[in-house]
C-alpha cells in the first residue's frame, strides 16, 4: 500500500543532562516529560527519555488530515506509554518554530533490555528517527513530504494532502513514494527496524535544535488525557 498518498526560539546552550524516566504506574509520568518537552522546547534540546519492558505495537496506516495553510509541517503520529500501556498520538500539521526548520520525529529504540523513547526535535536538518517509517513523507530517514525553498515552505502534493484553495506552495515529486513492506515495526533494535544513523543525520543531532513546539506539547497532553480518560481515570 502505498505510504503518503492516503514565537521565536531562544538560542541557549547545548543541555548536555539526559533524563531517563524509568517505567511507572502514575498519571504524572507522561505529563512530568511533557512538561520538560515544553521547557527545553525554548532552548537546544537534548531529549528526554521515557524506558519500558513493553515493545511498541505495528504502526498502521491513518489518512492525513488537509493541510490547513500555508507554512505549515506535518508532524507524524507516535506511539506513546503511560498508565495504562501505550496509546497513540495522532499526526499533526504544525507551525515550525523558525523558517528552515524541519522536524526529526521521535522513536522507539531497543537497548538494555528496555525500549526507550527519543523524544523529537526542530533543526535545520532531518536527524535519525529510527529508520521508522511513519509515512507521509518519513519513510525511515529524511523527510519527502515537502521542502524549504529559501523562506517558503513547499508541500510535496503526490506525499501530502493539500487544498489547494488554502495551500498555494506546492510541488510535485512521486520519486518519493514508498511502500510498506512487512510488519510496520514502531521501535528500533532487535526484534524491529536494523537501521544506524549516517553521517548527516548524525550531524543533525549533535547541531543545536529545539523542542516540540507549545502547540506539539498541548496536542500530545490530550492523547494522554484521552488514554486516561478511556480508562476511567482523570486527567492530570
Amino acid at each position: 500500500m502505498p505510504v503518503g498518498m492516503g514565537r521565536r526560539p531562544h538560542r541557549a546552550g547545548k543541555v548536555s543532562e539526559l533524563m531517563v524516566v524509568p517505567q511507572m504506574k502514575n498519571k504524572l509520568t507522561v505529563f512530568l516529560i511533557l512538561l520538560l518537552a515544553a521547557f527545553f522546547g525554548s532552548q537546544a534540546f537534548a531529549g528526554v527519555l521515557l524506558s519500558v519492558k513493553v515493545a511498541p505495537p505495528v504502526i498502521a496506516v491513518f489518512d492525513q488530515p488537509p493541510c490547513p495553510g500555508d507554512g505549515y509541517i506535518w508532524t507524524p503520529g507516535y506511539y506513546q506509554y503511560g498508565d495504562y500501556g501505550y496509546y497513540w498520538v495522532s499526526g499533526t500539521w504544525i507551525l515550525p518554530p523558525s523558517v528552515g526548520d524541519l522536524w526529526t520525529p521521535g522513536y522507539w529504540g531497543f537497548a538494555g533490555g528496555n525500549y526507550v523513547w527519543h523524544e523529537g526535535y526542530w533543526g535545520p536538518q532531518v536527524g535519525f528517527y529510527g529508520g521508522i517509517n511513519y509515512g507521509n513523507g518519513y519513510f525511515g530517514s529524511g523527510f519527502s513530504g515537502g521542502r524549504w525553498d529559501g523562506g517558503v515552505f513547499r508541500h510535496n502534493t503526490v506525499i501530502s494532502t493539500v487544498d489547494r484553495i488554502n495551500v498555494h506552495n506546492t510541488y510535485e515529486d512521486r520519486s518519493a513514494v514508498r511502500e510498506i513492506k512487512g510488519p510496520n515495526h514502531a521501535f528500533n533494535g532487535e526484534g524491529g527496524i536494523k537501521a544506524q544513523p549516517s553521517s548527516v543525520e548524525v550531524e543533525a543531532s549533535r547541531a543545536p535544535h529545539k523542542g516540540p513546539t507549545p502547540v506539539q506539547v498541548s496536542h500530545a497532553q490530550e492523547a494522554h488525557n484521552s488514554h486516561l480518560a478511556a480508562h476511567g481515570a482523570a486527567s492530570k
